[in-house]
């Protein structure tokens, strides 16, 4: 590579330039600031670990996202973390599981991926997100609902929003009633993600299923809408087991109290949403701005977490990429005026300018081969130091 090149990021890997990182700095204290305020208490879990820690789990999933190398000092594998959930969920389980019943935890970090997630999007995004841990009912579902909402709305995101929800105990349950076999389940699965009606019909013709578990996963693409949608799936799933019907009233319980809760919202319940199939175990769910296709925050419900810490509770929470959403804003200058001074052994003018910055002033020091233009000048005037106008620059 030569020198004209070495400025080149990865493909994938982005940064903030002044004005965004300044932007990103107050809306990442914001967003802490609310979090905290709800009773979540902020966590700052490694950018490595052990491999088998990262990866354990919920974390199996991300194994092809992680970069790997070994560790010089024990000769074991690292990661650098593609999801900060999985090592919540060792903090909670591990380090703070003799604190409350139940835990709220928040975090903000780093991530890296192997690859991007989607066509155009960041492999180093940095991901926020809270968690409750230690409490299995739709109470907390809502609550984690409610806070995501909170959160794009503090992010200037939080207008035209739609919330698109769905349950995995739903396909799960058809699938384990059906008698599908982990294959026929993976490929089914597939199918219905893309909504893809005659392979979805061919697969179940070939299962051979009994004609009520055929007819039942054959609804599942279609089972997509309003919350009117909840009562068409309860008679077109009539005779799914009982799993099924629980997952059901669950989504039927938080519809009637997230639309009361959050009216601005729009809400779409999809049955064939499987988001996360792997490894949530109930509610998933993703937020999108009217006219995108690409969610802007997701989360979800995954019980038994930190099982393979020694701990396992039932675990809901979601996430989102706080610099893509920093980079969706209108750029903001920094409208304060610069404040230039020469720099002098009086006592008076470094106190004065310790004041001023303490007051959210930009002060700069003026080198003497190098006079930058600036808006105020800290000048001596009869023995004080006062700030003078010396032009009409800001700095921007």
């Amino acid at each position: 590579m030569t020198f004209k090149q070495r400025w080149l990021l990865p493909e994938g890997i982005d940064e903030l330039m002044p004005q965004q990182a300044a932007q990103f700095e107050i809306l990442r204290r914001k967003l802490v600031d609310m979090m905290q305020s709800w009773g979540y208490q902020l966590v700052v879990p490694p950018l490595v670990e052990y491999l088998d820690s990262l990866l354990t789990g919920t974390g199996k999933t991300l194994d092809i996202q992680t970069f790997k190398l070994t560790d010089q000092l024990s000769g074991r594998l690292m990661g650098i973390r593609a999801d900060m959930t999985p090592q919540v969920a060792r903090v909670a389980a591990h380090n703070l599981r003799n604190q409350d019943d139940v835990l709220r935890l928040c975090y903000i970090g780093d991530v890296l991926h192997t690859l991007p997630e989607g066509q155009g999007t960041s492999r180093n995004p940095i991901q926020l997100g809270a968690e409750i841990y230690g409490h299995a009912g739709p109470e907390s579902d809502l609550e984690v609902l409610q806070l995501m909402v909170e959160a794009l709305s503090v992010a200037g995101v939080g207008s035209n929003l739609l919330l698109d929800i769905g349950h995995v105990g739903i396909y799960r349950g058809l699938a384990e009633h059906a008698g599908l076999n982990d294959e026929q389940e993976q490929e089914l699965f597939s199918a219905l993600q893309r909504k893809a009606l005659p392979e979805i019909e061919a697969l179940l013709m070939g299962y051979q299923l009994s004609a009520d578990s055929h007819s039942m996963l054959l609804a599942l693409a279609e089972l997509n809408g309003g919350v009117d949608e909840l009562q068409r799936a309860k008679q077109i799933l009539a005779q799914a087991p009982e799993s099924v019907q629980q997952a059901l009233n669950t989504l039927q319980t938080i519809a009637e109290v997230a639309m009361q809760c959050l009216p601005e919202v729009t809400f779409n319940f999809d049955l064939a949403e499987l988001r996360g199939y792997h490894y949530h175990t109930g509610i998933v769910f993703a937020a999108y701005q009217a006219g995108s296709a690409q969610a802007i925050a997701m989360g979800g419900r995954y019980d038994d977490i930190g099982e393979d810490f020694g701990h396992a509770q039932p675990a809901t929470g979601f996430s989102l990429d706080l610099k893509t959403l920093v980079t969706q804003l209108p750029v903001q200058g920094d409208n304060r005026q610069v404040i230039s001074v020469i720099r002098s052994d009086d006592e008076q003018q470094k106190q004065m300018v310790e004041q001023l910055r303490s007051q959210g002033e930009v002060v700069i020091y003026q080198f003497s081969d190098t006079i930058l233009p600036a808006a105020k000048t800290l000048i001596n005037q009869d023995g004080h130091w006062l700030v003078a106008e010396t032009g009409t620059q800001t700095r921007g």
